[in-house]
């Protein structure tokens, strides 16, 4: 007997909407469980090649911690290809600026770099305070209190 895997041309099952409040954890654990949620590797079907994710929405991006000294020494860098156009900017001045922009990033790094990451990461909502659009999807909330 062969034992089943799913394949991409196959349709994928239902897929779920998972709220995540980030105020007060770290932005790593935060992230960590994201992307877990987005590659789909908390169901039992899961397969490396298939996009089995959910969608998921990240609220309070604005009060994620940044633990350690990260807020002052963790650089951010930006290139436009263009020669002396060299940008950097500390992580605590990124989570004052755009903290979902910070999260999105920090989500990206952990995902594929391929065609099947960017897929994944256009499933990712992130909104700065608690208010979000998607309230008619149902979402399942996720409690991050352990984590702090």
């Amino acid at each position: 007997m062969k034992t089943w895997a799913p394949r991409g041309s196959e349709p994928a099952e239902q897929r779920k909407w998972y709220a995540v409040d980030a105020s007060g954890v770290a932005l790593g654990r935060v992230c960590t469980r994201v992307a877990n949620l987005l590659t789909g590797k908390n169901k039992p079907a899961y397969t490396p090649h298939v996009d089995m994710g959910d969608h998921v929405i990240v609220v309070n991006a604005a009060k994620v911690k940044l633990t350690g000294r990260k807020a002052s020494d963790k650089i951010y860098y930006s290139h436009s290809k263009y020669p002396g156009s060299l940008k950097q900017m500390t992580a605590g001045e990124k989570l004052k600026r755009s903290p979902k922009q910070l999260i999105r990033d920090s989500v990206r790094g952990m995902l594929p770099k391929t065609k099947l990451g960017r897929k994944m990461l256009s499933k990712l909502k992130v909104y700065a305070g608690p208010e979000h659009p998607h309230e008619a999807q149902r979402p399942e909330i996720i409690s991050l209190a352990d984590l702090r």
